[in-house]
């Protein structure tokens, strides 16, 4: 059940009781597990289908010649990736699992019946691509500007607030599965670099990191030190654009 992808859509548009049987019965036709550390789709394949991930955590990288990975996104649940992927004809990036990973596959055509019957997750799905790029330009602003804690200290903020957003958050704690290389690779700095940024961010009080969870004791202290805004996710709008002639 896309439970999460509705929680987060539903920050844009308030979506009806149809408009969530068409999302579950379109995510609900196939799903397929995938293993930790394995490409859900590899640079250089064809698209054929949208995914989205109900459970687990993946990522979007690029890697060069010589191995050298670059992380672009990271997805947790309730996440889509690819829609504009459909226009390729091969993949430019590849997608990656951090853990094992339960996807739904919803095909080219069935996305196509899901939009043109239901205006609202239309809307709404455009809203999910507009704040994936949103993301990616802070993500261009974390690697150009801001030192090395700010960087993962708003890496941090940016990934907790999303996971809140589709209830993945409890007693300001959520999971943080990823390796210090996976955080290093996404923030440009190096893994030697990483170890004590993170101590200083625990030995300042501003997380904690145990048993492959990330707690929060103080988000603004965080978003603080981290010059971080939630602007760019776009995530007060709780069903702003709802339609009320639509039900």
């Amino acid at each position: 059940m896309p439970q999460h992808l509705i929680r987060k859509l539903e920050h844009f548009t308030r979506l009806s009781a149809d408009d969530k049987r068409a999302l579950e019965a379109a995510a609900g036709r196939r799903e397929h597990l995938v293993g930790p550390h394995q490409d859900i789709i590899s640079e250089g394949d064809p698209p054929e289908h949208l995914n989205l991930i109900l459970e687990g955590w993946a990522c979007r990288y690029k890697q060069l010649e010589d191995g050298r990975r670059q992380i672009i996104a990271f997805f947790v649940a309730g996440d889509l990736f690819d829609i504009q992927a459909f226009a390729l004809r091969e993949m430019d990036h590849s997608i990656g699992t951090l853990t094992r990973v339960r996807l739904a596959e919803i095909h080219q055509d069935a996305l196509l019946r899901l939009t043109d019957k239901h205006p609202r997750i239309a809307r709404a799905f455009w809203w999910e691509a507009v704040v994936g790029v949103a993301i990616v330009r802070e993500w261009t602003v974390n690697l150009g500007q801001r030192t090395g804690l700010e960087r993962i200290g708003h890496l941090l903020c940016e990934l907790f607030i999303r996971l809140c957003a589709v209830g993945l958050v409890e007693h300001n704690s959520c999971s943080l599965p990823m390796t210090q290389v996976d955080l290093a690779d996404a923030t440009g700095l190096s893994n030697v670099h990483v170890n004590p940024v993170l101590q200083e961010l625990r030995c300042s009080g501003l997380i904690v990191l145990k048993d492959r969870r990330l707690t929060i004791p103080d988000l603004a202290a965080l978003q603080a030190v981290s010059l971080f805004n939630t602007n760019y996710l776009h995530l007060d709008r709780e069903g702003r654009y709802f339609d009320a002639d639509q039900g």
